[in-house]
């Protein structure tokens, strides 16, 4: 950690000391986390709904903490001996901290969000720019206000670049993160049809997304997908710099048969336009093959995404060697159970993601089954979204179908199904595996895909008996 006692004191003042201080020391490191403190660390308690990290304050002193920040608001004692400022808000100061070790190592920030393939684009971008050196990468759920932080705070000189995921769940969440991080290229993966409920419509979707340019860089620039005119609209109206707009020849954005006019060019052209190959699983582009890390077309937009990036940050990209991905558990995971073949996407659900989960699948040697459950928070929207998802599956003539229900669609679920060769609707997991497994012959292949409160992947330990 390159930041000393001056610096915070740039930012909040002299701390609340009863000794003397070398205000040219290192702070330490900066640590969140009273299970993992070390002597020496520098200690940001933060304030939750079930927990509050002041409570351990006095442990994080005896451990042997140098300093630490402490809210207005905490009514206890603070150790005599211990160093500490006085903040109002000890959440915004740990990230004026992230903000100000970004900035002294002023390495490249990547900032990807969107509705869907967050996480997949974030691996892909990381893979490839690896030739550059160590890429500091969100990990696992480091895509919210604590997260993010965390995330810059473990960056040092000796690394190259910066790639971080931002989540959201309404306005003003996105902003915040760009402000921590000051991107100099942001990526918008799609806006869909996730959090609708909480937000209310796509428009709304894609202005909470464009908040990722709130604090872009002048000089940076945004990736986005080519032809989605609400994602233009909302960017219009926060962004005046740079966009770089990408596309893949016969790829539709518009998976749900949504307004057309949602999906118009406007007379704008693409910036990069590819082909690809899904027979042999290739994507061609600016004159060069690449073999596609990851199967299916919405993969290989994300592909496309992470290549546009790497010709921004100046990689070559025509002797790229072949990408191997690590995607955590639950993401774009094909699993061999033996007899079956099984598409594990058991993280998360959202109508987008299903479909193109889906369209996978039927790629699949053999039969084709899908365990699907209920996309969450997606409000009055959520009926007609799932009939859609559903129809979809039907039309794709997979020959079964269990649906783990954890809302009220239960019949009209049945019903939408109820043409097809085998089809079920369970209330848990272990009910969802039950009936599969009357279904299922050695060869087939299988989809599981739900949002994450229905915990789908306690299906997959039954399809390895």
């Amino acid at each position: 950690m390159n930041i000393t006692f001056k610096d915070l004191i740039k930012l909040w003042g002299k701390p609340v000391s009863q000794k003397e201080i070398d205000f040219d020391l290192p702070v330490g490191r900066i640590s969140t986390d009273s299970r993992t403190i070390e002597t020496g660390d520098f200690f940001v308690p933060l304030v939750g709904n079930t927990f509050d990290g002041h409570d351990y304050l006095d442990m994080a002193f005896d451990i042997g903490i140098q300093a630490a920040i402490v809210s207005h608001h905490f009514n206890g004692l603070v150790p005599t001996d211990l160093p500490h400022w006085l903040v109002s808000d000890t959440l915004y100061a740990y990230q004026q901290i992230a903000l100000l070790h970004r900035r002294n190592l002023n390495l490249p920030v990547v900032a990807v969000t969107g509705s869907v393939g967050k996480t997949t684009t974030r691996e892909l971008i990381r893979s490839i720019l690896s030739p550059l050196g160590e890429i500091i990468s969100s990990r696992g759920n480091e895509n919210n206000d604590v997260g993010v932080p965390k995330t810059l705070l473990r960056g040092s000189e000796k690394d190259a670049v910066f790639v971080l995921e931002m989540g959201m769940r309404g306005f003003g969440q996105i902003e915040r993160l760009s402000r921590v991080a000051e991107p100099d290229i942001a990526v918008i993966t799609n806006v869909g049809q996730a959090h609708i409920g909480i937000l209310g419509s796509r428009e709304n979707i894609a202005k909470a997304k464009s908040e990722i340019t709130s604090n872009l860089r002048c000089d940076g620039v945004v990736i986005i997908p080519f032809g989605d005119n609400l994602l233009e609209k909302a960017l219009s109206k926060k962004w005046s710099g740079r966009i770089i707009r990408v596309a893949i020849e016969g790829f539709s954005l518009n998976c749900l048969g949504l307004n057309d006019q949602h999906f118009a060019s406007q007379g704008i052209e693409p910036d990069y336009i590819s082909q690809i190959d899904m027979q042999n699983n290739f994507m061609f582009f600016e004159g060069s093959k690449f073999k596609l890390p990851l199967e299916g077309r919405h993969n290989a937009m994300n592909f496309l995404m992470a290549l546009a990036v790497a010709k921004e940050l100046g990689l070559s990209i025509k002797n790229l060697d072949q990408l191997k991905i690590d995607m955590p558990m639950g993401r774009n995971r094909l699993v061999d159970c033996g007899q079956y073949l099984v598409l594990d996407e058991t993280y998360n659900a959202s109508p987008e993601s299903v479909i193109a989960s889906l369209e996978l699948l039927v790629t699949k040697p053999g039969r084709h089954f899908a365990v699907l459950g209920t996309m969450l928070e997606l409000g009055s929207e959520s009926i007609s979204l799932h009939q859609k998802v559903l129809k979809r599956a039907v039309q794709l003539g997979l020959t079964g179908i269990v649906f783990v229900s954890c809302g009220n669609e239960f019949n009209i679920i049945k019903k939408t199904i109820e043409e097809l060769p085998n089809h079920d609707v369970v209330r848990t997991p272990r009910d969802a595996a039950i009936s599969l497994l009357s279904w299922l012959s050695p060869g087939d292949s299988i989809l599981i895909k739900g949002s994450r409160k229905l915990e789908l992947e306690k299906v997959l330990p039954y399809l390895h008996q």
